[in-house]
C-alpha cells in the first residue's frame, strides 16, 4: 500500500473513533430526567447508578447516617434508591437500554476486505472498502427512532424509580404499624394474664365458678395466640423492609424504626388537585405514546430494509507479475439483494399488527387512566375518613368509657374483672386505630403511584382485609 493512502485511512479511523465516542449514552443526563419524572413519588430522594468504588462508598456512608437514628418514611425511600443492589441492577439494565437505543441511530460500520491470491509466480492483492448504502440513506429515520427509544428507556427508568420508592414506602408503613401493634398486643396479653390468674385464685378458694374461670382462661389463650401473630407480623414486615432497602446483616441489626406512624394530614387531597396531577404525570401514557410513535417512524425503515440491501464499495487491486512488473486497477462495486422469494407480505403484516397493537394500547391506557385515578382516590379518601373517625371519635369515646369505669371501680360499683375487660377493649380500640392509620398511608402511597402511571391496588386491598380481621376477632369477646 502506498504512503499517499495512509492519510485517507487515518481520516476513516478518526471518524470511526469519533462515532464510537458519540455512541456512549449520557447516563447522568438520563438519570436526571428520570428522577424529575419520578419526583412526585420519590420526593427529594434521587436515584443514582453506582458505577465505581467512590459511588459505593458514598452509598455506604448515606446508609450509615440514615441508620444512626430512627428511620423515617422519606429516609426509607432515600435509602432504598441508594443502597439496594436489586435496584442498582435495574438501573444498569436501563443503561444498557439507552446504549442499545443510541446504537440504532448510528451509521453502519465500514467493511474492509483484503484478499491475496497467488498463481505460480504471479501475485494479486485486492482491497475493498465498502459500506451499507441503504443504512446511510435511512440514517435520519433511524436517528429519529433512536431518540424515541432513548426516551422510552428514560421513562422506564423513571418507572423503576417509582416502583422502588413506592415499595420502600409501603414496606416502611407496614413495619412501623406492625411494631406498634405488637406493643399493644403485649398489653392485651398482660391484661388477660392478670385476669386469668385472678380467676384461678378465686376459683381455688371457691369464689368463682368453673365456667367463669374457663372464660377468663380462654381469653388469655386467644390473647396469647394473637400476640404470637402480631410478633410474627412485626418480624416479617421488618425483614421485608430490610430486603427492600438492600441492607446487609450489619445494617439490618442497626435499623431502628419510629415508635409510631406519622400523624394524619390536616386535610385530604382535593379531587381537583388529583385531576391536575393525572394529566401531566402518567408514565404509562408516555410509554404508550412513544411506542405508537416509534411504530410509525420505524415502519418504513423496517419494511424497506427487509426488501432492499445495498452495499457500495471502492475496490483497488494490485497485481505483481513473475517478471517483476506491477499493475494497479481500481473501481467500485455494488452488492444488491434481490427479494425473489419474499416480497415483504409477512413483514408488512407484522408491522401493521405492531402499529395496530400500539394504537390500541395507547387508547386503553388513556381510557383507563381516569378510572384508575378515581378508584385510587376513593380508596385514599375512604382510608382517610376511617382513620380520622377512629382518631377523633372512637378512641376518645373508649377513653371516656375507661375513665368512667375507673371511677365506678373506685366506687365499688363494678369488679376487677369488668375493669380488666374494659382495659382490653381500650387497647383493642387503639390497635384498630393503628390499622386504620396504616391503611391510610398505604392508600396514600398507592395513589401517588397511580397518578404517575404505576398503579398498585393490590397492597391497599390486602391491607384493608388484614385490618378488618383483627377487630372482628376482638369483637367476639
Amino acid at each position: 500500500m502506498s504512503a499517499r493512502r495512509l492519510p485517507g485511512l487515518a481520516i476513516v479511523a478518526a471518524a470511526a473513533l469519533a462515532l464510537a465516542g458519540c455512541a456512549s449514552p449520557n447516563m447522568q443526563a438520563a438519570m436526571g430526567q428520570a428522577n424529575e419524572l419520578a419526583s412526585p413519588v420519590a420526593g427529594g430522594a434521587k436515584a443514582e447508578l453506582m458505577r465505581d468504588g467512590a459511588g459505593r462508598e458514598a452509598s455506604a456512608k448515606l446508609a450509615s447516617d440514615l441508620l444512626a437514628k430512627p428511620l423515617t418514611m422519606d429516609g426509607a425511600v432515600q435509602l432504598a434508591l441508594a443502597n439496594s443492589p436489586g435496584f442498582q441492577a435495574a438501573l444498569a439494565g436501563s443503561w444498557g437500554e439507552l446504549a442499545a437505543a443510541r446504537q440504532r441511530g448510528l451509521p453502519g460500520g465500514v467493511l474492509f476486505s483484503f484478499e491475496r491470491l497467488r498463481e505460480g509466480a504471479d501475485l494479486e492483492i485486492g482491497r475493498v472498502l465498502s459500506f451499507g448504502l441503504f443504512d446511510l440513506i435511512t440514517l435520519p429515520q433511524r436517528q429519529a427512532v433512536s431518540r424515541i427509544e432513548g426516551e422510552q428507556a428514560r421513562v422506564r427508568m423513571a418507572g423503576a424509580i417509582v416502583d422502588q420508592a413506592s415499595a420502600a414506602r409501603r414496606a416502611w408503613v407496614k413495619a412501623v404499624a406492625a411494631r406498634e401493634i405488637d406493643v399493644y398486643a403485649t398489653q392485651v396479653r398482660e391484661a388477660a394474664d392478670a385476669s386469668a390468674e385472678l380467676a384461678r385464685r378465686l376459683q381455688s378458694v371457691g369464689n368463682f365458678t368453673k365456667l367463669q374461670a374457663a372464660r377468663q382462661h380462654l381469653f388469655y389463650a386467644e390473647a396469647t395466640s394473637r400476640l404470637a401473630t402480631a410478633r410474627h407480623a412485626a418480624v416479617s414486615t421488618r425483614e421485608e423492609l430490610v430486603r427492600q432497602l438492600g441492607l446487609t446483616d450489619a445494617q439490618a441489626a442497626a435499623l431502628k424504626l419510629p415508635s409510631r406512624l406519622p400523624d394524619l394530614p390536616k386535610a385530604p387531597k382535593a379531587p381537583g388537585e388529583i385531576a391536575g396531577q393525572l394529566v401531566s404525570q402518567r408514565l404509562d401514557a408516555r410509554l404508550a405514546r412513544l411506542e405508537l410513535e416509534a411504530a410509525g417512524r420505524s415502519r418504513g425503515v423496517d419494511l424497506a430494509s427487509s426488501l432492499v440491501d445495498v452495499e457500495a464499495g471502492v475496490r483497488r487491486d494490485t497485481r505483481f507479475d513473475g517478471n517483476g512488473d506491477r499493475s494497479t486497477t481500481g473501481g467500485f462495486e455494488l452488492d444488491i439483494r434481490l427479494p425473489l422469494f419474499d416480497w415483504g407480505a409477512t413483514r408488512r403484516a407484522s408491522l401493521d399488527a405492531r402499529s395496530l397493537a400500539a394504537a390500541n394500547r395507547f387508547d386503553a391506557v388513556s381510557r383507563a387512566a381516569s378510572s384508575q385515578a378515581r378508584e385510587s382516590y376513593a380508596a385514599y379518601r375512604s382510608a382517610f375518613d376511617q382513620a380520622k373517625h377512629q382518631r377523633d371519635e372512637v378512641v376518645p369515646l373508649r377513653k371516656t368509657i375507661s375513665e368512667e369505669n375507673v371511677l365506678r371501680y373506685n366506687g365499688m360499683l363494678i369488679g376487677v374483672f369488668e375493669l380488666l375487660a374494659d382495659a382490653r377493649d381500650q387497647v383493642s380500640g387503639v390497635i384498630a386505630a393503628i390499622e386504620a392509620q396504616r391503611d391510610f398511608w398505604l392508600a396514600d402511597a398507592n395513589l401517588s403511584s397511580t397518578l404517575v402511571g404505576k398503579p398498585s391496588m393490590g397492597s391497599a386491598a390486602s391491607a384493608s382485609s388484614a385490618s378488618g380481621s383483627a377487630p372482628a376477632a376482638e369483637a367476639g369477646h
